[in-house]
């Protein structure tokens, strides 16, 4: 017997441990308020010493850099335009680490979507969904793993890819792809970066509620990816963070290679 499943509430918002204490952490995509926004907060409740945001929206990440540092201070939190398909805004991103004492762990959250019959997808679409959601993942890996190796620096990375690397969803051959690679990415980097410490995992959302997806989802869309889930509700993007602040952690020493689903969602 089957039991109609009705909407969960969303559980109490977990306090921060400390459990990045004195630790500066880089995020991409860290503007608006989705994944990679929910990540830095969350870092700096977990006691980061400090948090270089970075977006390609001027505006939004300016907002962000000036509300996140009048909560935390100003000296806790940097700011910086960066477009993951340009190497040297990666470099800068990094670089802005570098007051803070350099880059302990870079969690890679830049990626885009867009929903598109194979049939009439373009070249183009392809390639710019695979070049900032894969191809920028593993220009952020190589840069940062550079500079770690080089500082003789254990860090950790942690990368956003997605149940749809598992999962086929209609018009979403270039986006599945994309985090298909980035869960394969994320497995052979961690082999070649365990030799220096370094540690690299992933976490495989299914669905994170924030107010761009509603924006550019229709609702009876949203109510049947919902219906879809377990618990009946989306995530909160700060549930998907506490893993990230997870794997970020040395709660997670052990674990690299790995790709963590952070989904209610079962086949």
């Amino acid at each position: 017997m089957t039991t109609p499943k009705t909407e969960q509430p969303a559980p109490a918002y977990v306090p921060g441990h400390r459990l990045l204490e004195d630790r500066t952490v880089v995020v991409t995509a860290a503007a608006g308020a989705g994944i990679g926004s929910a990540a830095v907060r969350r870092c700096l409740e977990e006691g980061a010493r400090a948090v270089v945001l970075g977006d390609t929206h001027e505006r939004r990440l300016a907002e962000a850099g000036k509300a996140l540092g009048e909560e935390f201070g100003t000296d806790r939190v940097a700011a910086v335009l960066c477009d993951v398909t340009d190497e040297s805004q990666v470099a800068a991103l990094l670089e802005a680490a570098e007051p803070f004492g350099g880059v302990d762990v870079m969690i890679n959250n830049a990626g885009l979507g867009g929903t598109v019959s194979l049939l009439d997808m373009t070249d183009e679409q392809w390639n710019r969904v695979l070049d900032i959601t894969l191809t920028g993942t593993f220009r952020c890996i190589r840069a940062v793993g550079r500079r770690m190796v080089e500082a003789g620096r254990k860090g950790v990375i942690v990368n956003n890819a997605s149940v749809i690397g598992w999962r086929a969803q209609e018009g979403q051959a270039h986006y599945a792809a994309a985090k298909a690679g980035v869960m394969a990415l994320t497995r052979s980097a961690a082999m070649d970066l365990a030799p220096y410490g370094i540690r690299v995992n992933a976490v495989s959302p299914s669905l994170a509620m924030h107010p761009f997806l509603a924006k550019v989802t229709t609702a009876e869309f949203l109510a049947e990816l919902k219906a879809g889930e377990a618990f009946g509700r989306a995530a909160e993007p700060w549930e998907v963070a506490n893993v990230m602040v997870f794997l970020a952690s040395d709660y997670s020493s052990y674990l690299t290679g790995e790709v963590v689903s952070v989904s209610s969602q079962h086949p």
